[in-house]
């Protein structure tokens, strides 16, 4: 798939935070009336009907379960994708970096492949081919085909996933699933399936890896490379050649007459999930990463996740608040303009990372040393010591979500970099008005109980009152004859 792409970062936050709309807040599909093919042929084009609020289908498959067509997003974007109608949930998505605006401008042509364009002549997704016509099959791919007999496929939407499989689509080694906020992905090794994340800038942490266990088959070295498929059986399956699985994941569906529709999701968490569709709801019935502990950063940057209790913050005078502890990062500490120490160091005992089995890590180091190596590279967000087995691991990205355990011999040493001169002027004005509130609220309520104690004695309720002339007088008279007085002897210091 020959998409274009701009260099902008604003532009990309714009295209993420599409992404994430589609994937966090589904709603009804209003499908338009108009009449939809069931084939695209040369010479097609569509444009956005600017009445349409939500879904605009332009093709169908023959079943009417998948509709490829317009999405309007955030009000005023266009997506191309392909939705499962009846759930009104997006299979897949074309333009996955960069998206047009939702106007009678943008067209969508067919000229024997896909061209997504605007008026000034920005090209924002293309297929590139040569092919006669455009179908979309009951198993939700979208294929380009040549008119022959059999039909010449040139180019199919299930060689360009974008965070969602389903059932019967394979996965190769060549393609890669990307979560909606474009953090996370998931790729095939020789043996193995992995999931990666982008904490840092161009650099890819591995934070889950399962290998083929190759229980009914083996994996040839030189044999070719693997594939998955997810089986409408109720499986995740991986294949090298042939039909028989060198690696079988069973879903809660596994081998269980059904006739709903399965699908795995890539989610912005992180995890791989798979669904099912059950005719009138999707069924949760598969998590990769079954603890929430395990994800690679559940709890945001500098959190803190305590297995059973939830999150809270490493360091422990900072309350958990908006998914994070303190404000998420990106690069390090290295380059020109980066002051030397600007950071300081935040240490805890009894933690650790969450996939440090799949980190490298130093040995032959004191807890001082690894502490020190970090705070003196550049490029080292953070350090965590084994004390048992003397293992240094190197954190060479902001510091997310670390894992609360019972050993107080593991630590970490983390560093937060210092905030700007805005902000520190930010939280100083915010410091003031507190104080200012505060005084403000004294004054207050020393008035108020001044004004209360006036109201106590002009009711006669005090030590003294006010006359209608306004001086003072004595309180009311008391009889010292009474027999409650008459009770009280008055001592000058002395017993007789």
């Amino acid at each position: 798939m020959g998409g274009l792409t701009t260099n902008s970062a604003a532009t990309q936050s714009r295209a993420v935070l599409v992404l994430l709309f589609i994937t966090l807040f589904p709603f009804p599909i209003l499908v338009s009336t108009a009449a939809t093919q069931q084939e695209l042929v040369r010479g097609f084009r569509a444009s956005p009907d600017t009445a349409v609020q939500s879904f605009q289908p332009l093709l169908n498959d023959p079943t009417g379960n998948f509709s490829l067509g317009f999405l309007r997003v955030d009000k005023s974007q266009l997506a191309v994708v392909i939705l499962h109608v009846p759930s009104s949930e997006t299979i897949w998505t074309a333009n996955s970096t960069v998206f047009p605006a939702w106007t009678d401008r943008t067209l969508l042509r067919f000229d024997g492949g896909f061209v997504l364009s605007d008026t000034d002549g920005r090209v924002f997704w293309s297929t590139d081919t040569a092919g006669d016509r455009a179908v979309l099959l009951n198993s939700s791919n979208l294929q380009i085909q040549l008119r022959r007999d059999p039909a010449v496929v040139l180019w199919q939407s299930f060689h360009f996933p974008a965070d969602t499989l389903v059932e019967n689509q394979n996965f190769s080694s060549e393609m890669v699933l990307i979560s909606s906020n474009r953090v996370f992905s998931v790729r095939l090794g020789a043996d193995f399936i992995g999931f990666y994340a982008e904490f840092n800038e161009g650099k890819s942490q591995i934070y889950y890896r399962h290998r083929a266990l190759q229980a009914k088959a083996q994996v040839t070295p030189g044999g070719g490379p693997v594939h998955l498929r997810l089986n409408s059986d109720g499986y995740l399956g991986m294949y090298q050649n042939g039909s028989v699985p060198v690696d079988l994941q069973a879903f809660n569906t596994f081998q269980k007459s059904a006739n709903g529709f399965l699908r795995l999701r890539l989610d912005s968490d992180g995890n791989l999930r798979g669904f099912y569709w059950e005719g009138f709801k999707w069924v949760l019935v598969y998590e990769a990463i079954s603890e929430q502990c395990e994800l690679p950063s559940p709890c945001g940057s500098y959190g803190l996740c305590e297995p059973g209790s939830g999150c809270s913050c490493i360091d422990n005078r900072t309350v958990y608040t908006s998914g994070q502890c303190l404000p998420a990062d990106s690069g390090d500490f290295c380059g020109v303009g980066v002051a030397k120490n600007d950071f300081w160091v935040l240490r805890r005992s009894g933690v650790e990372l969450p996939f440090k089995e799949l980190m490298s890590y130093r040995t032959g180091f004191t807890m001082d040393q690894c502490e020190s190596f970090c705070e003196t590279n550049c490029s080292c967000w953070g350090s965590l010591y084994y004390n048992a087995t003397g293992f240094c691991y190197l954190v060479d990205y902001p510091v997310r979500t670390v894992v609360a355990v019972a050993d107080e011999t593991k630590t970490g040493c983390f560093k937060v970099r210092k905030a700007p001169a805005r902000y520190k002027s930010k939280v100083g004005v915010e410091i003031g008005l507190g104080i200012l509130a505060g005084i403000v609220g004294i004054v207050v309520v020393v008035l108020g109980y001044t004004s209360f104690r006036q109201w106590k004695r002009r009711r006669g309720i005090g030590r003294f009152f006010e006359d209608d002339d306004g001086s003072v007088s004595p309180g009311p008279y008391k009889d010292l004859g009474s027999a409650s007085f008459k009770s009280i002897e008055m001592n000058s210091g002395f017993s007789r």
